[in-house]
């Protein structure tokens, strides 16, 4: 994604000569700025992989609590949907549970 957009490398900033003529630049000047824009560029490309890596690292997150919604949306509906059961139905249903698991019918 972020590598489509670059043109340089801090390796090619860094490796980069170039031509002198009777009118140019103070070398030392030229490589003393390009040591301030390699050193940008390195921080930022270290900054961008430290956030790629979050971005990853949130998106699982994210997927986890999203399916840990619809799995709770889901039992909330199975407990909704056991509204109708009350006590006296339970209780007849421990009842028969009991006479089939101690044999009393």
């Amino acid at each position: 994604m972020y590598e489509d957009k670059r043109f340089l490398t801090a390796r090619e900033i860094l490796e980069k000569d170039f031509k002198i003529d009777a009118r140019g630049y103070r070398p030392q000047e030229v490589d003393q700025f390009l040591d301030l824009v390699i050193k940008d560029y390195v921080d930022f490309e270290n900054t961008t992989k430290k956030l790629l890596a979050e971005i990853r690292a949130l998106e699982s997150d994210n997927a986890k609590l999203k399916s840990e919604v619809r799995n709770l949306k889901a039992s909330l509906e199975i407990a909704n949907s056991n509204k109708g059961v009350t006590n006296v139905d339970l209780l007849k249903r421990i009842s028969d549970l009991e006479k089939v698991v101690y044999g009393e019918e």
